[in-house]
């Protein structure tokens, strides 16, 4: 049986720079030789790009942490480290990737051959060639290359479809997928023969085409979770019209007129913007005992529950198993299609704004907390990032940072606070003295 995956969490690390690197000229005959290391390199970049070969999120399912590679280190003679290539990391049409800590949309993903960083690598840190001032024209200072972004996600896969088919289990939904399209899908006289979404494409006598969605059958309490619906119920977001299809015949002893109030409240419970899509409803089974009684039954109690304002959606009735009444249909849906624009799947609120890499002057660069063993600990981006990119190896790099430490205002800050001289401070896994 072919397995269905359209969600999936991944962790992405962006590569780190390469570290600078502390180096003097030696050369014979050259007096003083100065400052000669070079810059890291910098680190590769997590991308995604689609591919439109992909059908299905599969592939995350086994291998759910994506690492870049990090930059080459700085060299002497004031070389360059090399830069890391971006790790390319290839997704269906379709997907949406969100932050999974803030539940925020980073990108839809929907175009094949659309590309879009998702972690971006950090830059290499600068060698002791930049350091040189004439106060101190032989430094010993270098950094380390800057940490690349690190992340987790959501991706969801919402199938690229015009056209969407819903309604209950065993309306014949497969049936008209596979004769108006060349799709083949699984058709059986149970319930949920259909466990995964089928995409077609649909031709029409006049020469218009659009690609239709056979969905999982809903069923009520779908939009809560009874059923297969509320795995499947997100692939309708992406339509732009739903073909609602009911069984006619009531061969199953349901009221057609209820399960159509029924479907579409599923619809409405599990996203209000679903209503918003034109619909077309399709009367199918028409060559079925009690079918013709049916649909005339349909349209009393559906004309006296819309009120003379509304524009009623169309009925079409039609047979799938002797393909009868599909030329009006597919002409129909066709013409809708064109006079449909496209829906707007998030709003602002839920997208991320742009991601910004550097510092905010209203940022907080650091805080300060208290552990339990009365060591002051200090945390925050601006000043993590410092602590990082600073080589603890070379005694001028760390009068550096005790330095970049001080214009940030961390001194006073735990000053105030009350700490002593002789208390601990910490950061991360660093600790020192604080002298007042």
């Amino acid at each position: 049986m072919s397995m269905f995956l359209d969600t999936a969490k991944i962790k992405v690390k962006a590569g780190n720079g390469g570290d600078g690197m502390v180096a003097f000229r030696r050369e014979k005959y050259v007096p003083n030789g100065g400052p000669w290391g070079g810059d890291g390199g910098r680190g590769g970049n997590v991308v995604f790009v689609v591919d439109e070969g992909l059908r299905t999120l599969m592939d995350f399912r086994y291998n759910r942490h994506f690492k870049a590679q990090s930059g080459e280190k700085g060299m002497t003679k004031g070389m360059h480290g090399r830069g890391a290539e971006d790790l390319i990391v290839r997704v269906p049409q379709g997907t949406t990737v969100r932050d999974a800590e803030t539940g925020k949309v980073l990108t839809d993903l929907i175009e094949n051959g659309q590309e879009f960083i998702v972690a971006h690598g950090g830059r290499g840190g600068r060698g002791n060639i930049r350091f040189a001032t004439p106060k101190n024209p032989a430094p010993e200072i270098s950094e380390n290359g800057e940490p690349g972004q690190e992340r987790e996600l959501q991706l969801e896969l919402k199938i690229l479809a015009d056209v969407g088919l819903v309604g209950f289990p065993s309306v014949g939904k497969s049936t008209l997928l596979s004769v108006i399209t060349s799709a083949k899908p699984k058709i059986g006289a149970y319930h949920f023969t259909t466990i995964v979404p089928n995409l077609g494409m649909v031709r029409t006598q006049s020469g218009d085409s659009f690609a239709v969605a056979d969905l999982p059958g809903l069923i009520e309490g779908a939009s809560q979770g009874v059923g297969l619906g509320t795995q499947f119920l997100r692939h309708i977001e992406r339509t732009r019209v739903i073909l609602h299809i009911i069984d006619m015949s009531a061969s199953e002893g349901r009221d057609p007129y209820e399960d159509y109030l029924a479907i579409n409240k599923e619809l409405e419970s599990y996203n209000l913007r679903l209503m918003e899509r034109p619909q077309i409803i399709v009367a199918n089974k028409m060559d079925m005992p009690d079918s013709k009684e049916n649909l005339e039954e349909f349209k009393k109690k559906f004309a006296a529950n819309y009120n003379e304002f509304e524009d009623l959606p169309p009925i079409f009735p039609i047979s799938g198993l002797t393909k009868q009444g599909l030329a009006p249909l597919l002409d129909a849906t066709a013409e809708l299609l064109d006079k449909t624009p496209e829906f707007l799947l998030y709003d602002e609120s839920e997208m991320e704004e742009e991601v910004y890499y550097g510092f905010d002057e209203e940022e907080k660069a650091f805080e300060i907390s208290r552990d339990d063993d009365a060591t002051w600990v200090l945390s925050g981006d601006k000043l993590m990032k410092l602590f990082n990119m600073t080589n603890f190896d070379r005694d001028e790099s760390v009068m550096k940072f005790a330095r970049q430490l001080r214009g940030m205002g961390v001194d006073e800050a735990l000053r105030t606070r009350g700490a002593k001289d002789g208390d601990l401070v910490r950061i991360g896994k660093f600790e020192f003295e604080f002298v007042d």
